[in-house]
């Protein structure tokens, strides 16, 4: 999996028929990027990371440990996110982004406490991704109400 990452950012994003590891990797990149918003990346973000992975795409636990592990590898290093928003655009449905960015709200509430800078990546995110903004508070909504954080 790691190779496979290293590859996508190699190629600036451009492959013309990514698998569909390549679609998860791009979509648990954009994940990662949730929960570093804050400048801190904690256990409980981690553990909601793997819980959104494992959920969507049926990841093992073994390629989620692999994959958050490149990740927090890589934390320091400044990546575009554009090479992974482009492919979720030219390869997932409209519904496929809203569950992204439901997920990226649980990644955002996991630690109990929703940082300005979360919210602000997870709008950005929302917006390349071409997820009107009824989807995007939608989305946020039925995240907060079941945690009662209204």
């Amino acid at each position: 999996m790691l190779n496979a990452l290293k590859s996508l950012l190699n190629t600036g994003g451009d492959v013309s028929e990514p698998s569909a590891h390549t679609l998860h990797i791009a979509a648990a990149a954009l994940l990662l990027e949730v929960g570093r918003a804050d400048f801190s990346l904690r256990d409980a973000e981690l553990k909601a990371i793997a819980e959104a992975l494992k959920r969507r795409f049926g990841f093992s636990d073994d390629e989620t440990k692999e994959l958050v592990d490149a990740a927090l590898e890589q934390e320091r290093e400044a990546i575009s996110l554009h090479p992974f928003v482009r492919l979720i655009n030219e390869h997932f449905s409209a519904a496929q982004k809203r569950r992204i960015i439901e997920d990226m709200w649980q990644v955002a509430y996991a630690d109990s406490e929703l940082d300005k800078y979360e919210e602000a990546q997870i709008r950005k995110i929302a917006d390349l991704l071409y997820v009107p903004h009824k989807d995007f508070i939608r989305a946020k909504l039925r995240t907060v109400e079941p945690a009662g954080n209204n």
